[in-house]
């Protein structure tokens, strides 16, 4: 459904981002941001799902800053590979990466003339909370785990957008603890949790949990509707 297109960033720095168009003229659009294993196979279905709901979908390549054309799978070397990749993007200057989620908002604008929205899983919640509370012309979020947003500095950030925040109760990497207390610094979001592990949302991996995945995915498309038309 989808392809990938070149887009270049304030700072001039050229990416790639996949980019899925409807095939009706979209509604509004949806920025995909990935885990730490790429614009792979999955995120570019998530983009196509987002298509299907008459969304233009725009997933940036996050890690091109650091290495060009990752697309991992989930194994162990995978997940450390990820890791790595995602380090390296993390200690880049301010504004770093969050110019190539700019980028793709501005674009996402300019492709279809609506609002727009961003969604993440796991790094890409993080980013996407970051997003929600640093850049301009969004009008939703969705962060789904998102890895280290609910650490006492990631959470006195204040969102710019209405937030729905997705996580997992079994998830080894985010304490309940920290969501009980994001969930109390931002009485505004809306927070929900799943009674599964961290990544339920992927069905290419083993942590895939399909009734939480389906939950959530209704409960973000009610979210964006409303918000995003």
């Amino acid at each position: 459904m989808g392809t990938f297109i070149q887009l270049r960033a304030a700072d001039g720095t050229q990416f790639p981002a996949y980019v899925a168009e409807p095939a009706t003229p979209a509604k509004a659009a949806v920025v995909v941001l990935q885990e730490i294993f790429g614009v792979n196979t999955h995120i570019r279905e998530v983009a196509d799902a987002y298509a299907k709901e008459a969304y233009l979908a725009i997933a940036p390549a996050m890690f091109h800053r650091a290495q060009a054309n990752v697309e991992l799978g989930y194994a162990e070397a995978d997940m450390g590979a990820g890791m790595a990749l995602k380090t390296a993007i993390e200690a880049l200057p301010a504004p770093g990466a969050l110019q190539d989620i700019q980028a793709s908002i501005d674009h996402a604008h300019k492709m279809c003339g609506g609002k727009v929205g961003v969604v993440g899983y796991c790094w890409g919640g993080l980013l996407t909370w970051r997003a929600a509370c640093l850049l301009n012309g969004l009008s939703a979020a969705a962060p789904y785990y998102g890895g280290g947003m609910t650490t006492e500095a990631e959470s006195a950030r204040q969102s710019k957008v209405p937030v729905m925040a997705h996580f997992a109760e079994e998830d080894k990497w985010i304490s309940m603890a920290s969501v009980a207390a994001f969930k109390t610094a931002h009485p505004q979001a809306q927070v929900f949790t799943y009674a599964a592990h961290h990544g339920f949302n992927c069905n290419h991996r083993g942590a895939w949990h399909a009734e939480s995945a389906a939950l959530a995915q209704e409960r973000t498309l009610a979210f964006f509707k409303q918000h995003l038309g």
